[in-house]
């Protein structure tokens, strides 16, 4: 089982990655890909959730936006910064009040509280990182000196654990 940080709470991750096996009804992550080359997943019952790549634009999300519950913000490398932006732009321009959740072999512990200021409120850590350290590294600074995406952050409580 995996778990993930969510709304400064450690959970158990109740959704599905698509090659993952998968118990009827459960919700369901599709890469991007995936979910434009096929259109029934888009009339899947249930929860919808995509997964992109850092090369994938936003505008593309835009028409199936409305159908998502969640989007996995995929950082292969910790010097990977285009998933900060990808998140931004979720939260501002497309206000996507869905799960943005931050995903891949670049999530460590101590980016959390980055990326809970671009809008993250889900974080699902690197193998080997340590959820409580990651969880207390939220608590890290009291002051921030940007402002925050939109003012969603993991502190926010504004979604409900599924």
């Amino acid at each position: 089982m995996r778990f993930i940080l969510r709304q400064r709470e450690i959970v158990a991750d109740e959704w599905t990655y698509l090659g993952e096996e998968l118990a009827e009804g459960a919700p369901l992550i599709v890469p991007l890909a995936e979910l434009r080359a096929e259109p029934r997943w888009r009339a899947r019952p249930g929860l919808l959730g995509v997964r992109i790549q850092p090369a994938d634009r936003i505008e593309e999300l835009l028409e199936a936006l409305p159908r998502l519950e969640l989007v996995a913000v995929e950082f292969p490398s910790p010097g990977d910064g285009r998933g900060y932006s990808q998140g931004r732009l979720l939260r501002e321009r497309c206000r996507f009040r869905g799960e943005l959740r931050a995903v891949g072999a670049g999530v460590k512990q101590d980016q959390v509280f980055l990326l809970s200021r671009c809008g993250f409120d889900a974080i699902e850590l690197a193998p080997g990182e340590d959820l409580e350290a990651a969880r207390r590294a939220l608590s890290r600074y009291s002051v921030a000196y940007q402002p925050g995406a939109a003012g969603i952050a993991l502190a926010a409580q504004r979604f409900p654990s599924t």
